[in-house]
């Protein structure tokens, strides 16, 4: 099967780097794009950069150019939730595009919804998360609120967890609304690196450990594949 691995910064694709496979890279629109075999699959990764836009145009270039029938996203994520610790383990159920807004003039009532939608939440594969549950012991499913901004504020989290989200990241909205349109599966695993109380300074001390922790887990995914 033909994967694609979309990687949002270079601490996090460091952790695929280090994995040990053999791999060949070509740039495309400015864009690295490593080449390799990880358990019996074709492998196509590519770090995005971060906000939505880049993980938007990544995501179609894996789609479009190498033919990706499943795109898989690794990565840290902020908590918006008091209880959840630095490398706590998570799949994405659903995003929400909480930058999105176009109730002025359509029939939609929700911040981030979209027409074909009938809330704010962008589905991803009900087949992939459900195969993650039952391969990988304690991760749990959850709502992830994605937008262009790193939240640090306080009461901004505590907006963003009003819709149910339990976590925030940067990406997550772009790769599966891109995923949905083209009819790919889309697949997201998240591992806390900055706890309700944190902050830049905690990101930056937990995104290799925590990131390492997700690829992990995507291993044992395409080892179920």
């Amino acid at each position: 099967m033909k994967i694609g691995l979309l990687i949002a910064i270079k601490r996090e694709l460091a952790a695929f780097l280090q994995s040990g496979e053999e791999r060949t890279e070509e740039t495309v629109a400015g864009k690295t794009v490593y080449r390799t075999r990880m358990e019996g699959h074709e492998v196509y990764a590519i770090q995005s950069g971060c906000g939505e836009i880049d993980a938007a145009a990544a995501t179609m270039l894996l789609i479009v150019k190498y033919g990706c029938e499943v795109i898989l996203n690794f990565g840290v994520t902020g908590a918006l939730e008091e209880d959840l610790k630095v490398e706590d383990l998570f799949v994405a159920e659903k995003a929400w595009h909480y930058d999105f807004d176009v109730t002025p003039f359509t029939g939609c009532d929700r911040i981030g919804q979209y027409e074909e939608y009938q809330d704010e939440f962008i589905p991803l594969d009900a087949g992939l998360v459900r195969l993650v549950t039952e391969r990988i012991p304690g991760i749990r499913k959850i709502a992830v609120a994605s937008g262009d901004k790193f939240v640090e504020d306080r009461a901004e989290k505590l907006r963003l967890r009003e819709s149910g989200c339990g976590i925030c990241e940067m990406e997550l909205a772009a790769i599966a609304r891109t995923c949905e349109r083209c009819g790919v599966k889309c697949l997201s695993i998240k591992c806390i690196s900055d706890t309700f109380d944190g902050n830049g300074a905690d990101f930056e001390k937990n995104v290799k450990a925590s990131a390492e922790k997700a690829f992990g887990a995507i291993r044992e995914v395409l080892k179920a594949l």
